[in-house]
């Protein structure tokens, strides 16, 4: 394996200044970081292929302990290759050999107190983050701000979308990553709300390249972040939360004890969108924080909230999903809030029994509760109280729960990343796996928690509920998710949604209008290891045959994802691979047919294959036929609307 690390140190004629570099690149040499320190200030700058993906970006962090964020010098430095195998099922692929050159550089401040900025760089995927040891004395540390940075070119367009302001919307339960996008921008275009933009950002460097920046390891020693606005000159900083945020409670700044380290920075770089929809980076550099004792089962579930709404959580229109489920071959119906009163524990005791007889199990609704927003859909006050929650969690292992949805987080602080993780440890004791709704970005989770298992943190399905607008721009958003959220986490979607009208009678309310063909394709571009899907019970009999044909036997977990072609906010095109069988799906937001010629190098010339694609006048259409060239395969999909080939 190559590597090329090198240090060059030149004086500065007639100072006592020093520019200081050192380079790391990944193993084929074509992602090169450059670190820096310039007059006392360190940078770091990213190349592809020759080709500017970042300029000097600044380095460091401001603390109790001191600034290190200038008056910096070199110190030292060390590599070492990172090699490691490990297997994960509940992302986008099982087996994930990861391969990367390491570099750690070390600084100084001007106390001479150091700190390690280690980079880790694959062929495609930049990971960084700051080590600090301990100080003498001193066991802990405050961060306040970071000055981390990252410093596009001009010629640069965005696709990001806001973080909202805090302790706005339902009940004052926002932020919860649920804000629209803005796609190809200018560089320097300002945040709706004035705070920044969440994690993850997508960038086009013109005809340079691409970029996705985000970051992953948080968990309860630091507190999750976000991207400031650009300044003039089109850097974006790491933004710690408001401190408005979960009603002011909670600091701003974390804390950590030392020696201890930050969570890691990524950077995805190509000249194409492959590397970005195909990366595993998030969970590379992870580790995990617990091992469990028990056995989780993925699979479907369905859900009556999203089109009977509340007035649906009673025990009878639960059995009827429960009854769906099992019609279906799904695993598991997910109860939403307000089953405390409308069904209570004794008849959520029966309702598990009946569940069970029908080969189906529950999930469970529950408020994140505490101080922090107006919430009163129950159960609330549970999840928030160490106490009460083991308390409930005894309770549903008892009784055959098998997981939590836990919603209204509405903040990014320290505090609430400790209450995430408090909630995914207890209930992984009970054998609970957890769903997080109206949330934060899951960042690593998926390999730190064995219980985890998917995150709203989109504008989801629920939307389509609220205003007709939401399902005007279905098919945009959708084409947007594997590009940008869906690629850095597990995505509860709550989606493939059957009904023409979003109302329990099929005949009032919001008019739905993407395709069935487009409904059944998002069951194979988002990609979350638990999938409530919002089909009713009227579906199966006004709803095509073949379309919960393919339904039922979609899995929810993949052992392989291969980005075929789209652009984000036009179109998509992915092929998933669980076992030996290919699901290959795309969907078209355009307002005219999209005719494609698909290059799928997992089929072979006569595969017979299954499709699933929409008619001129968007009706579902289905059929066999026989590749004839794989590299060659022409498909059109329909405005708004979708197919699906299955080998």
């Amino acid at each position: 394996m190559k590597r090329q690390i090198a240090l060059f140190v030149l004086a500065l004629g007639g100072t006592s200044l020093w520019a200081q570099q050192a380079t790391v690149s990944g193993p084929d040499n074509l992602l090169k970081v450059d670190i820096s320190v310039t007059d006392g200030n360190p940078f770091y700058s990213v190349t592809y292929r020759g080709k500017t993906i970042l300029e000097n970006s600044p380095l460091g962090f401001v603390s109790n302990v001191g600034d290190f964020s200038r008056e910096m010098t070199y110190a030292g430095q060390k590599s070492r290759t990172v090699e490691e195998n490990y297997r994960l099922d509940r992302i986008k692929r099982s087996e994930v050999a990861y391969r990367a050159n390491e570099l750690t550089v070390t600084l100084e401040n001007a106390e001479k107190k150091p700190v390690d900025v280690t980079f880790r760089v694959s062929d495609n995927d930049i990971a960084f983050r700051y080590e600090m040891p301990r100080y003498g004395e001193t066991g802990s540390i405050v961060i306040k701000r970071e000055a981390t940075g990252f410093d596009f070119p001009s010629h640069t367009t965005v696709f990001l979308t806001p973080q909202s302001k805090p302790m706005i919307g339902w009940k004052r339960t926002k932020p919860s990553y649920e804000e629209e996008y803005i796609t190809d921008a200018p560089l320097t275009t300002r945040s709706q709300f004035g705070e920044g933009f969440t994690f993850p950002g997508l960038f086009r460097i013109g005809d340079d390249g691409w970029a996705l920046v985000s970051e992953t390891g948080v968990d309860s020693r630091y507190c999750a972040s976000h991207l400031s606005d650009a300044t003039p000159e089109g850097l974006f900083t790491v933004a710690f939360p408001m401190p408005e945020e979960n009603n002011g409670n909670g600091t701003v700044a974390p804390g950590l004890t030392l020696p201890g380290s930050t969570p890691w920075r990524t950077i995805t770089v190509g000249d194409n969108l492959k590397p970005i929809v195909e990366t595993t980076v998030p969970w590379d550099v992870v580790e995990p924080r617990y091992a469990s004792e028990h056995v989780y089962r993925y699979g479907k579930g369905t859900w009556s909230w999203l089109v009977w709404q509340d007035a649906s959580i009673n025990y009878d229109d639960q059995v009827k999903f429960v009854d769906l489920a099992s019609e279906m071959g799904f695993k598991y119906t997910l109860v939403d809030n307000w089953w405390d009163t409308n069904i209570g524990k004794d008849g959520i005791e029966r309702l598990v029994s009946y569940a069970r007889s029908k080969n189906v199990d529950l999930f469970l609704w529950y408020s994140s509760s505490g101080y922090w927003n107006d919430i009163v859909q129950g159960p609330t006050n549970r999840m928030d109280n160490p106490i009460e929650r083991k308390k409930e969690m005894k309770w549903m292992k008892k009784i055959g729960v098998k997981g939590i949805k836990v919603d209204f987080f509405g903040g990014d602080k320290q505090e609430t990343m400790r209450l995430y993780e408090a909630i995914l440890s207890d209930a992984d004791d009970y054998g609970l796996m957890v769903i997080f709704h109206g949330c934060t970005l899951p960042r690593g989770w998926e390999r730190m928690y064995p219980n985890y298992v998917g995150s709203e943190a989109v504008l989801a399905s629920e939307n389509f509920m609220f205003s007709q607008h939401y399902d005007d721009m279905e098919a945009f958003n959708a084409c947007l998710h594997p590009f940008i959220r869906n690629t850095v986490g597990c995505m509860e979607f709550g989606g493939s949604i059957l009904n023409k009208r979003y109302n329990r009678t099929n005949d009032g309310g919001a008019i739905r209008k993407t395709t069935d063909a487009f409904q059944l394709a998002t069951a194979v571009l988002f990609q979350n290891p638990i999938q409530n899907f919002a089909i009713t019970p009227n579906n199966l009999t006004d709803a095509p045959r073949p379309a919960l044909d393919l339904l039922k036997e979609v899995p929810t977990t993949w052992d392989e994802t291969v980005f075929i072609d789209g652009y984000p906010g036009k179109f998509c095109v992915l092929a998933r691979r669980h076992g030996n069988r290919w699901y290959i799906a795309g969907i078209n937001a355009g307002k005219e047919p999209l005719k494609l010629t698909l290059n799928l190098p997992m089929l072979s010339e006569g595969d017979e294959v299954s499709y699933y694609s929409d008619t001129k006048d968007r009706t579902l259409q289905t059929g066999k036929t026989r590749i004839k060239k794989p590299s060659g395969v022409k498909v059109t999909i329909q405005p708004e609307g979708g197919t699906v080939l299955v080998k």
